[in-house]
């Protein structure tokens, strides 16, 4: 007997949300990953990864668990109206 997807009240169960893998959290918090648009899959744009990687056919597995190009996405700070950056 398998999952009824089209009908969820008939009493048969979901299947349980599968927990991302740690390649997968540390990518997704990845300054260089580029998220999903027009199509096209998320993949990592850093300039050593790309080339072998591409923008089809990524695997966090393969790249993100020890990848030294991992930098966490750091947020912008707010700056003050009383600031001058002046250069």
């Amino acid at each position: 007997m398998g999952f009824n997807f089209n009908n969820p009240g008939s009493g048969i169960p979901a299947p349980a949300d599968r927990p991302e893998s740690a390649a997968l959290v540390r990518f997704h918090s990845c300054r260089w990953m580029q998220p999903a648009e027009n199509g096209n899959a998320e993949y990592c744009t850093h300039r050593e990864v790309k080339p072998y990687a591409g923008t089809a056919g990524f695997d966090a597995e393969a790249w993100c668990p020890e990848c030294q190009h991992y930098k966490l996405r750091r947020s912008p700070k707010k700056r003050k109206p009383e600031d001058s950056y002046s250069y």
